[in-house]
């Protein structure tokens, strides 16, 4: 592999997980009371199921951090069970793609945002990550499309969230 080859994928791959800085900003209203040294342990449970199931429980008026734990605890028992399952049956299964294995990831998540609708408006920024990601992926070859992608929509939800509070 090359140079910007390496370059290229440590991009991607910083870009995607700086997520988790999201989801950190995000938790700080609701864990910033507590201790440091209950924060960053807890934080190391963080994943993308899990902070949904998190949002949503606070957006239904929930307040216990210790939900977070309790929920990253079962989301952590359930993808080990489930990773396990996988490699095992992994060899019975030739292409996980005819039966939409590689769908169930995308489905779950889909299902977990829905109840955190919050109007059309929101649905904009999304629609403009989704094209700007399709038409990067049909005109430059590699991952870009999911670097140009969020930028496109975190920029527009930004310029449009800064003209509704003008």
């Amino acid at each position: 592999m090359t140079a910007a080859g390496v370059a290229t994928l440590a991009l991607v791959v910083a870009t995607v997980n700086a997520r988790m800085l999201l989801f950190g900003a995000s938790l700080r209203p609701w864990l910033g009371p507590l201790p440091a040294w209950q924060i960053y342990p807890l934080l190391q449970f963080t994943t993308d199921p899990g902070w949904v199931i998190m949002m949503r429980y606070r957006a239904e008026g929930g307040n216990d951090a210790a939900a977070f734990l309790g929920g990253a605890l079962v989301v952590l028992v359930a993808w080990i069970s489930a990773t396990m399952g996988g490699y095992l049956a992994g060899a019975l299964v030739a292409d996980p793609r005819a039966i939409a294995l590689d769908l169930v990831l995308p489905i779950f998540f889909a299902a977990m945002v829905v109840p955190l609708w919050r109007g059309r408006r929101r649905a904009i920024a999304w629609g403009v990550a989704g094209l700007v990601a399709l038409a990067t992926e049909y005109l430059v070859s590699g991952w870009w499309f999911v670097i140009t992608g969020a930028i496109a929509g975190s920029l527009f939800e930004g310029f449009v969230e800064e003209e509704a509070d003008a």
